[in-house]
């Protein structure tokens, strides 16, 4: 019949009929906008909560967008209701944070409240929420929680011409009125205002160009109404601004070129926080800082739940007498570093201790995460802070801030063994040449001695002064006396013997020098010798001690440093791996039985570099042992997409500029628990080997 239909309605038709024109979205591109706003989000997995099949219609562009080589996403249907809290607990033992609602705008409230309910409306938990009339619900009881809360909107209810509209209608008639109230008005009833406002612009731009003619048709006539579709196709041309925005078609009939504001929920209500057009994609015009403040003001009236693990000395027990409670009962690097950065950025917390005492390991079989990773996953802990090291398979699970430690696994040893005194110790100030040479001395300068006495006059005495004229001479020079006066010198004893001639007198002086500098020089290196120890290591690294076969080597059981020998295949740590695969009784369930068993075997024990240097200030018979072996650092774990990470990261940043953290290391591993104890353990004495 020709007669032109006008749709204000979700329509999953992709193809319409000739005189049909939609003033809704279509449907393909509303789909397209969930696509965008969520890799705009980043976000790698989810969980779709659709109430009809046509929510799937709905959102097909966006299973179709989620590649099969990406992590999974979960679809869930929502039922029929009133109670949807089974399913609600079923996602939150799946620990997905991130939600797609698509059900009526009706049951919006009922499906948040019972979210509510049971802890699923968290400030790590987001949704998407499908419905363009989010504005017509009431979130009062959701604006404080931190709940990431978005949708898409079609009418701006604060928009100039919609409040105008509004205003209208409250002074007309009641049925006229919107029945959410003076300033909300849902799509479906500013479609329909749209709709009038279309068809009457396009009737009057027909009526201008040509005559219309009304007359009566029948529904069993063959007849048709000559206007219908030159209407529809001004319809198509006509563009016009709306409550919904610019309306315009394509030559389908589609609205496909529309504009949609992506609004959030704050401790204000709804809020503009961007827009989405299908060319432009995704905009949001939120600056920086009122992202940031919003955030603070989320963060301060918080009390975070920080988990923790007994380890020495990131967190400890207080050894007092007094019974503590709370926070109070411990104390430690990382119970220091969570109080600044609490005093920084003004947060209360709760320490949670790990009773198990595992860092959190994932199951391939459950698909799930143990101890402490466990816990933030399941949103029981907020933060966690430890020994923790940041590795790509932890960071697939949760998050974590920068750094504020660096370090690199070691080994960890026994000191070395000084090497026993060897007889002729003595004589290693002077190397065998020199010694040689003084030896060739002493023989030619008693030589010397004992020709120039024979040769020198004055050298010849009366072995009788009482008498004046003897009938011989003797000479004091003879060879047996030379060589004892050179030796007598060179011990620096002297003898009883004199030279009287020049010469011989002269050459003792000579010959007293020589000594005095050889004699200084040895004492200087004999001194040097006995003070420095030559020092015994079985090995200089982790080469030569996988080379060797008389010393044990092993790590933790279960951790980081375990799984950086699983996952390397340079150098010799296959092997490594290979050894600890058979030899589990090498393998230590925490830290501070590998130490032990370093002090009390012959044991090497693989371990981080910053817990060596707190070993070995307080085990002063053990040592590093080479350089590390990589490069990593600790890290405070959270949520996965926690939007404290940044926060904290710039604290932790501040501190370190600030020399804070240094300051907390210093006194953790040097002052506090015995530290700083082997530091008056380098002065040598000799022992009776030596001589």
């Amino acid at each position: 019949m020709e007669i032109p239909h006008l749709e204000t309605r979700w329509d999953y038709r992709l193809r319409r009929e000739s005189c049909l024109v939609n003033l809704y979205p279509h449907p393909k591109t509303l789909s397209k906008a969930y696509v965008d706003l969520v890799r705009a989000w980043g976000w790698k997995s989810f969980t779709i909560i659709y109430e009809s099949n046509e929510g799937l219609v709905r959102l097909q562009e966006l299973l179709k967008a989620h590649g099969p080589y990406e992590f999974p996403i979960t679809v869930r249907q929502l039922g029929e209701g009133p109670d949807y809290r089974p399913l609600l607990k079923q996602i939150k033992n799946s620990a997905e944070s991130h939600i797609v609602l698509d059900c009526s705008t009706e049951k919006i409230y009922d499906v948040l409240k019972q979210a509510q309910q049971i802890g699923m409306m968290s400030d790590y938990h987001s949704y998407l929420i499908t419905s363009l009339d989010l504005h017509g619900v009431d979130l009062e009881e959701f604006k404080y929680g931190g709940t990431n809360i978005t949708a898409f909107r079609l009418v701006d209810p604060e928009g100039p011409q919609v409040r105008k509209i509004v205003r209208d209608w409250t002074f007309s008639a009641g049925d006229m009125r919107s029945k959410k109230g003076d300033h909300t008005i849902l799509a479906e009833t500013a479609l329909m205002y749209d709709a009038v406002h279309l068809f009457a612009k396009a009737l009057h731009d027909l009526d201008t160009s040509q005559q219309i003619d009304i007359k009566p048709l029948s529904c069993d006539a063959v007849d048709t109404w000559p206007h219908g579709y030159s209407l529809i196709n001004y319809m198509k041309i006509v563009e016009m601004r709306g409550l919904t925005g610019v309306i315009k078609f394509d030559h389908q009939g589609f609205r496909s070129d529309f504009t949609l504001d992506i609004v959030e929920l704050s401790r204000e209500g709804l809020k503009k926080i961007g827009t989405w057009n299908a060319s432009a994609g995704v905009n949001f015009t939120r600056t920086y800082g009122e992202a940031y403040t919003q955030i603070v003001e989320i963060l301060q009236n918080k009390t975070f739940v920080v988990t923790t693990i007994l380890t020495e000395p990131y967190g400890m027990l207080k050894n007092v007498s007094a019974t503590l409670t709370g926070n109070d009962r411990y104390e430690g690097f990382g119970i220091d570093v969570i109080h600044e950065l609490s005093k920084k950025l003004e947060f209360k917390y709760e320490i949670l201790l790990q009773e198990d005492g595992q860092y959190g390991t994932f199951n391939a079989r459950t698909k799930t995460w143990n101890g402490m990773l466990g816990e933030l996953r399941a949103g029981r802990a907020d933060f966690a802070i430890t020994d923790l090291t940041i590795t790509s398979e932890r960071e697939s699970a949760v998050d974590f801030t920068m750094p504020f430690m660096s370090l690199g696994i070691s080994i960890l040893y026994r000191k070395p063994e000084p090497a026993p005194p060897s007889l002729f110790t003595f004589a290693y100030p002077f190397s065998g040449e020199v010694w040689v040479l003084m030896a060739a001395s002493y023989l030619l300068v008693s030589i010397s001695f004992f020709i120039m006495g024979r040769l020198c006059p004055s050298e010849w005495t009366n072995p009788y002064p009482c008498v004046e004229e003897p009938s011989f001479l003797i000479n004091q020079f003879s060879f047996r006396n030379s060589l004892w006066y050179t030796v007598g010198s060179l011990m620096q004893q002297g003898t009883e013997l004199a030279p009287l001639a020049i010469s011989t007198r002269m050459a003792s002086g000579v010959w007293y020098f020589f000594i005095l500098i050889m004699v200084s020089s040895y004492t200087a290196n004999l001194a040097a010798f006995l003070t420095v120890e030559e020092l015994v290591t079985p090995f200089e690294n982790v080469e030569e001690l996988v080379a060797q076969k008389g010393i044990k080597y092993g790590a933790k059981a279960i951790g980081a440093t375990r799984n950086f020998f699983k996952d390397s295949n340079y150098s010799v740590y296959p092997q490594i791996q290979k050894y600890m695969n058979q030899h589990p009784e090498d393998m230590m369930a925490n830290n501070e039985d590998g130490v032990s068993k370093a002090e009390l075997e012959n044991y090497a024990f693989f371990m981080e570099s910053t817990s060596i240097e707190y070993s070995i200030e307080r085990h002063c018979n053990l040592t590093q042992v080479g350089g590390a072996l990589d490069e990593k650092g600790y890290g405070i774990a959270m949520k996965k997409d926690s939007e404290y990470r940044h926060l904290l990261s710039t604290a932790i940043l501040e501190l370190q500029e600030s020399g804070k953290l240094a300051q907390l290391k210093t006194k953790w591993w040097k002052e506090k628990r015995g530290g700083g104890r082997c530091e008056g353990e380098c002065f040598l004495y000799l022992e009776l080997a030596h001589f």
